[in-house]
């Protein structure tokens, strides 16, 4: 009996009737065999009301894997997987992002062969692929040495060119649990249990002689695994409690090339140039003191100069904007926690209560009851509305111990938050000037590409929200609607909003490429609900006004640090908390020198002489170092003409000019925020 046709549709909009069972290695080859060779894995979309006789009457293998999930859900399979329904069919190659995870995924699956062949005593925890690589979590009682992971790497390597298929096995779950009982395998038997249901059929990935429990998808064979490299070795309790045996997970990345995997070291070679806690304490911007605690940051004279600028430009747009600036205080009763449901959903991540005389405490680890507490301290109209209240407020969040990185996770900190309050209306328009602002704030500080993310909820998830189903619809299609209205592409993730509501969360690319995590603005429908806000509407009547959250620095100790490893601590004209250094040749040029100075500082300018009996080399060599903006030199000629010799940060001697004309262009840079001197 013959198979029954399915209709596969392309991208470029055609289809193609292929026999049930066809996998989309074929149909890639009988496209082009060019295409085929460079495909990865693929991606499946099955239409609607389009699953065949063969996938409605099986309820086992890869149909059952996916019976619990949106039918229509786009998802990625390995080429050798048949298609038994209508569906939409990309074929993805190494120009596509997902296809590098996939990669990533089976060389953990390599790593994990290369381990057992090793050392056949280790019991395997799981292998995921992340954004920078891949790790592998084991148990092995004897702890893996460097040695021992350059012999992971060869033996890798020799996987590798054994060109292993991945071959996607099933087996009855009853039967998987019992061979990893009888194996010891107690991490795999977790999995199972936990992810699997009675009676069904679990998935498995065979390359060789080893196999691994997996959903996959995998490249179709070891051999496409090209470029890889072992990195290094860190410890874990099982499930993260002390009282489990410690795991080692071993970590390692690959890409699809030798030049990608070296490209991708010169950027790591680069990164750690500009690692901003090596940079904070070459420049003396700031530090961490061991024995007032971690994750506090203490902010020296130069780094705090940079925190200067940057608040006084924060606050001034503030104003200019229509913000109120406030203050809130930094520890509150706890009772007022437990109204705004941070006591519930996030007490966690704060410091435990204070009893104090009347009532426990907290320290608080944002800023918005504060605001809404001033909100609610008069009556509003519909007139007063919006409401913008800004603060740059520090708050207190409890990082787990080794969780912190210098200034990018810390305990204390300054959050640029703000609470606009307003009406259902004006709701869009106040996101959309939150976004335009945020948009300023990256470029003025010479960030000129962002991502957008749209964090949504999880309605299957109902313990870790707050909030009616019509509540949450309102305020995502809100959101989905201003970034629309204002053609900005976002990705949409699910299971990621606030507990209080959706957000848009803004994440800049800095100059080597890296996403970070910094401006946010989020609805919030549940404070103003749960504080019992009101508005007088033009009706007359009492309304409940919704709420937004942004945070565009995200907090100033985390944009600093991220300001300085974009910058590799040589910041703009403007930020540069010197932006002069002045050196006099000699003794009897001090007096010109202090002339200098003066006009320099008199046009606004952060000046620094260096009259030190020291050599004229010395002293320009030490302002270099602290990598000033620019260093003026004069002698004899210079104080007969009025001028100054000119050395610019990254370009060195550019001569002799008047010292009228080097103001007039060092203000303009500092005027126009330029990042070029």
């Amino acid at each position: 009996m013959s198979k029954p046709n399915i209709a596969i549709h392309l991208p470029d909009g055609a289809v193609r009737e292929v026999p049930a069972g066809t996998t989309p290695f074929e149909i890639a080859n009988s496209i082009s065999p060019r295409l085929a060779a460079a495909s990865v894995v693929a991606r499946i979309t099955p239409l609607a009301g389009s699953a065949t006789a063969a996938a409605k009457e099986t309820e086992t293998g890869e149909a059952a894997m996916y019976a619990a999930e949106d039918a229509q859900a786009p998802r990625l399979v390995d080429l050798a997987t048949p298609l038994n329904e209508d569906a939409k069919l990309e074929l993805l190659t190494e120009k596509d992002p997902e296809a590098l995870k996939v990669v990533r995924h089976s060389a953990a699956h390599v790593l994990a062969t290369a381990v057992l062949e090793l050392f056949p005593e280790t019991k395997l925890g799981h292998g995921p692929a992340t954004d920078a690589g891949f790790f592998y979590d084991v148990y092995r009682e004897k702890p893996f040495t460097p040695e021992d992971l350059a012999a992971i790497e060869k033996k890798m390597a020799e996987v590798v060119a054994r060109d292993e298929k991945f071959v996607h096995e099933f087996e009855p779950r009853e039967q998987a649990l019992a061979e990893f009982d009888k194996d010891g395998d107690f991490m795999k038997t977790h999995f199972v249990t936990k992810f699997t249901e009675p009676g069904s059929e679990v998935s498995f990935y065979r390359n060789g002689r080893f196999v691994d429990f997996c959903r996959g998808p995998h490249v179709p064979s070891t051999g496409r695994v090209k470029a890889f490299k072992v990195l290094s070795l860190a410890g874990a309790y099982w499930l993260g409690d002390e009282k489990n045996p410690q795991l080692q997970r071993v970590y390692g990345t690959a890409f699809f090339s030798q030049k990608d995997l070296d490209a991708h070291f010169a950027r790591l070679e680069e990164a750690a140039k500009r690692d901003h806690r090596v940079l904070g304490k070459q420049l003396d911007l700031f530090s961490i003191q061991e024995v007032a605690g971690a994750g506090l940051i203490f902010w020296h004279p130069k780094g705090a100069m940079i925190r200067k600028i940057m608040e006084d430009w924060m606050r001034e747009e503030c104003l200019r904007r229509g913000y109120q600036l406030v203050y809130t205080p930094h520890v509150m009763r706890r009772e007022l926690w437990k109204i705004s449901g941070h006591e519930g959903f996030y007490s966690s991540n704060m410091y435990t209560p204070m009893e104090l005389d009347d009532a426990e405490y907290r320290l608080k680890p944002m800023n918005c009851p504060g605001h809404v507490l001033i909100y609610k301290n008069s009556p509003k109209s519909y007139r007063d509305l919006p409401q913008r209240y800004a603060e740059l407020g520090n708050v207190y969040r409890y990082e787990r111990s080794g969780t912190m990185h210098g200034l990018l996770r810390v305990r204390g900190f300054t959050q640029d938050d703000a609470h606009i309050f307003c009406t259902p209306q004006q709701i869009e328009g106040e996101v959309a000037s939150c976004i335009e602002f945020a948009e300023v704030v990256l470029k003025t500080f010479g960030f000129n590409e962002f991502k957008v993310e749209l964090s949504t909820w999880d309605p299957n998830d109902r313990a870790h929200y707050i909030g009616s189903d019509e509540n949450w619809s309102l305020a995502i299609g809100s959101l989905e609607k201003v970034l629309n209205a204002k053609g900005i592409a976002y990705k949409t993730m699910p299971g990621e909003a606030a507990f209080y509501g959706p957000k848009i969360d803004i994440k800049l690319v800095d100059v080597l490429g890296r996403l970070w995590q910094l401006s946010t603005v989020q609805f919030d429908f549940n404070l103003p609900a749960r504080f019992e806000l009101e508005y007088v509407g033009e009706d007359g009547e009492r309304h409940q006004p919704v709420m937004v959250h942004r945070a565009l620095f995200g907090s100033v100790e985390r944009f600093f640090g991220v300001l300085i490893e974009h910058y590799a601590g040589a910041f703009p004209l403007w930020l540069a908390p010197l932006q002069i250094g002045l050196v006099p040749i000699s003794e009897r040029h001090a007096q010109y020198a202090a002339k200098v100075e003066a006009e320099l500082k008199s046009a606004g300018f952060r000046v620094e002489t260096d009259a030190r009996n020291e050599k004229m080399n010395a002293k320009i060599r030490d302002f270099a170092n602290q990598k000033t903006p620019y260093i003026l030199v004069f002698g004899d000629k210079e104080e007969a003409s009025g001028a100054v010799s000119v050395r610019t940060r990254g370009k060195g001697d550019q001569g002799s000019i008047p010292l009228g004309e080097f103001i007039a262009k060092a203000k303009a840079l500092v005027e126009s925020k330029s990042t070029e001197l």
